[in-house]
């Protein structure tokens, strides 16, 4: 059972409502939020007022990329790229390679991140006439990152220069290698830097690359630490391109997507970037990401950070994880609408199949949990070797949300075992896993997850005897803790509220959609909806007397438990038949639901008692 809270941050919401003339409730979400004062809740509320817009022209960049060559204006409320350590030193040794003529090679990553930043980086390369060609690793055959075939390749196809993208800061007798086979080496990367451990004092370890991009390194003055992968890369496409360049505009989407898919969090320029996407996505989108739009049927709907973090992104995941990422990194690059048509539909397919095997394995691991006793771990460790290994980040995912614990999720692989983590707020993944690295034959990753491999199975129950001895997290931190943004009777919802509350997105990770809660409600009666049987309607009575429709989506037995339990047996039957008078209260969001040209009000419940 979760907490609940009620934020209420000192700050005059009052004389903030009636200086922008918005309304109190948004006034108080605002403040509650850390956003006090007229200018940071102007700057916040009308951040895309003063961004470029891209409109759709008949021509591209032959890379599936329209360009608004007329339309050039500067992003603003960025960072300075300049300020990121090496970046001036990377961008010169790469326009010296491409002056020369030298073969430049791109070695991203599998996750939608590292395919979006390699087609980030080969786009921009390409626009600058450079021999530049891409390798994304096999998640089985390769695994995360560089290795030494991968250089003995380039080595072999005549490759002067490895530019690294999502990847390479852990890579250290990778590139020494690389180095002294007389290769040139560019790391960007976002992930945190290798470090050693003795007497309390760290020392941090980075490869012998030519230039390192990362604002993570301990003496980089990067303001904001928070991009992904894509957005490092798309950054040093600004220093080699220039700001204003019609491509780094119209690279702006896959920015964004990289941004949600990686769950970073929305605040900084990571909004202003993934707000500005999301505006491209809904009016001119490229050939490539036009094409999963189509195959997702959201032509008609208003693109948003939940499509992107749970449709589109997933399904360029997809291809990573059960085939090869350069199918998806293939469809980024088409320029043939009905060719991507087709191609985006079969990456749909893969995603599908995709999602019902993560299911089967989700469930069959929180049943064996659940069946040691091993779910009331405090970090939990778990093999799956019959499942397929590129799902184990996501099952981690999955059984975190379940059990509100870190967890980590091992899979069989061609040499020992592999995991996958995911982590919480209250503890930091990658610092508890680099104090059990002796274990590990290739580790990497943040705060909140990390990948590790190591050589035996024997070893996964050392390192769940070790993670959870040396643990420091209370029993609170196991327990969700939910935050309410407002106190608001329902009678006080409306569509005009709800759309002011728009001005509020994206919404995503750092930057949740505002949540509203009201105490003594009535529960009158329900409607199931859907083939599926995963969402139904519910009448509900207010203090004063007023009565309202609320929506629940997805699956259905946690509230028709609580039902039960509350309420005795047969109350979760009762409800669809009867008019009953069941006392509850209810954290409920708003959201305007379009349907046949008109808008709705829509308030859906997310947590019940």
């Amino acid at each position: 059972m979760e907490k609940w809270f009620l934020k209420n941050k000192k700050g005059d919401a009052s004389a903030l409502a009636d200086a922008l003339s918005i309304s109190p409730v948004l006034a108080r979400i605002l403040v509650n939020r850390g956003i006090d004062t007229v200018e940071q809740a102007r700057t916040f509320l009308h951040i895309s007022q003063a961004n470029m817009h891209t409109k759709e022209l008949p021509q591209d960049n032959g890379a599936g990329l329209h360009i608004a060559a007329d339309d050039r204006h500067v992003l603003t409320g960025l960072h300075d790229p300049h300020l990121l350590k090496d970046m001036d030193k990377g961008a010169a040794i790469l326009w010296e390679k491409v002056n020369q003529g030298r073969n430049i090679r791109i070695i991203g990553d599998y996750d939608c991140d590292g395919i979006c930043a390699t087609f980030i980086l080969w786009s921009i390369l390409k626009e600058m006439q450079a021999k530049v060609d891409y390798c994304l690793p096999h998640r089985i055959k390769d695994g995360y990152g560089l290795n030494i075939s991968m250089i003995e390749d380039a080595v072999a196809d005549g490759v002067d220069t490895i530019l690294t993208c999502d990847n390479g800061i852990a890579a250290i007798e990778q590139i020494a290698f690389a180095k002294e086979k007389g290769l040139t080496v560019v790391v960007t990367d976002h992930h945190e830097v290798p470090f050693v451990e003795e007497d309390g004092v760290r020392s941090f370890r980075l490869p012998p690359a030519d230039a390192i991009v990362n604002m993570k390194q301990e003496d980089d003055t990067y303001p904001f630490k928070g991009i992904c992968g894509a957005v490092t890369a798309w950054k040093l496409g600004q220093v080699l391109l220039g700001e204003e360049h019609p491509v780094i505009q119209s690279l702006v989407p896959y920015a964004a997507l990289a941004t949600v898919c990686d769950v970073m969090e929305l605040v900084d320029e990571n909004r202003i970037l993934v707000r500005e996407g999301l505006q491209i996505l809904n009016t001119a989108p490229p050939v490539g990401l036009e094409a999963l739009i189509r195959a997702y049927e959201l032509t008609d709907k208003k693109i948003s950070a939940y499509h992107l973090g749970f449709l589109l992104g997933p399904c360029l995941n997809a291809t990573g994880r059960l085939e090869t990422a350069e199918y998806a990194l293939k469809l980024l690059t088409m320029t043939d609408v009905q060719e991507a048509l087709v191609f985006a539909s079969e990456l749909k397919t893969l995603n599908d199949t995709r999602k019902y095997m993560t299911v089967q394995n989700t469930e069959l691991a929180l049943r064996e949990l659940k069946a040691s006793g091993r779910d009331r771990d405090k970090v939990i460790v778990t093999y799956l070797p019959d499942c397929h290994e590129s799902l184990a980040g996501i099952i981690a995912g999955r059984i975190r949300e379940a059990c509100h614990r870190p967890t980590l999720v091992f899979t069989k692989a061609e040499e020992g075992v592999k995991a996958s983590g995911r982590s919480m707020e209250c503890y930091d993944m990658f610092v508890e896993l680099s104090a059990c690295k002796d274990l590990f034959t290739k580790f990497g990753g943040h705060k909140m997850a990390a990948g590790l491999s190591m050589a035996k199975e024997e070893y996964i129950e050392i390192l769940r005897e070790r993670l959870n001895n040396q643990c420091t997290l209370a029993e609170e931190n196991f327990t969700e803790k939910v935050y309410i943004d407002v106190a608001m009777p329902l009678s006080q919802a409306s569509l005009e509220l709800a759309k002011e509350l728009e001005c509020l997105e994206p919404f995503g990770n750092g930057n949740t959609k505002p949540l509203f809660a009201e105490k003594n409600l009535t529960l009158i009666n329900g409607q199931l909806m859907g083939q599926k049987g995963n969402a139904a309607r519910y009448t509900l009575r207010s203090t004063d007397g007023t009565t309202h429709q609320v929506v629940l989506f997805g699956d259905l037995k946690p509230f028709h438990d609580f039902l039960e339990e509350k309420y005795g047996l047969g109350a979760s039957d009762k409800i669809y038949r009867y008019n009953c008078a069941f006392p509850m209260h209810m954290i409920y969001t708003l959201q305007v639901n379009t349907y046949q040209m008109r808008e709705n009000l829509q308030i859906q419940m997310k947590y019940y008692c």
